[in-house]
């Protein structure tokens, strides 16, 4: 793997590890990757050196503004190449994030940005998730996990987030897409499972699984 392909990893996986200011520990960041805790200390370090992380001793490591910028583009690549592949070549969305993962590394910004022009400018990509400007920035509303609503809460599902793929072929088997209306009917006892109608289909949901798609409440 290229030099640069693993920086933009590492940092697009930090990215999606973050929880607000909390530091991300680089453990969590190892077994994301599947690499070993040896060979993330080594790519941290020169990440560090580079001035795209800090370390927290006894923590984690946080972006910087130029790691995070970083990260940004490269959400921004994957993203617009999952909605071209969806709309423009009508690959399955639960292919997409696959796909996108291995050209998000191969284009250039000038190419990003024809890709942008020509698909419209979209603001989401196929999985609901907000697109990061060219300059990095990056709004994204309010929205509150599935898993934490209570009985008789409703909204639409807003986002799936984090991708995974066995996740999204869960999910579009049984036609859970951004977009649909959501209500929780039921809620086992102790921690148990979410009954939820999604449009007019109802499921019973992990937690596991509730807590990767992002509701707008109602």
């Amino acid at each position: 793997m290229a030099e640069s392909e693993s920086t933009e990893m590492y940092l697009k996986t930090i990215l999606e590890l973050e929880c607000g200011d909390e530091p991300v520990a680089i453990s969590q960041i190892a077994e994301r990757l599947g690499v070993s805790a040896v060979s993330a200390n080594e790519m941290i370090k020169r990440l560090i050196e580079r001035e795209m992380l800090v370390h927290m001793p006894y923590k984690g490591v946080r972006l910087t503004e130029l790691g995070r910028r970083r990260g940004r583009s490269v959400q921004r690549r994957h993203r617009l190449w999952e909605c071209f592949l969806v709309d423009s070549l009508s690959i399955p969305w639960d292919r997409a994030h696959d796909l996108a993962c291995r050209l998000e590394h191969a284009t250039a910004d000038e190419v990003t940005e024809a890709l942008a022009a020509f698909l419209g400018h979209p603001k989401t990509c196929p999985h609901g998730n907000i697109i990061p400007l060219a300059d990095g920035t990056l709004e994204e509303p309010p929205v509150v996990p599935l898993s934490e609503l209570e009985v008789g809460q409703s909204g639409h599902v807003a986002r799936i987030y984090r991708e995974e793929t066995t996740l999204l072929e869960y999910l579009a088997e049984r036609g859970i897409l951004p977009g649909l209306p959501v209500r929780v009917e039921d809620i086992a006892p102790y921690n148990g499972p979410l009954t939820v109608r999604v449009g007019d289909r109802e499921h019973v949901l992990g937690r596991e699984i509730a807590v990767h798609i992002l509701v707008d409440l109602d």
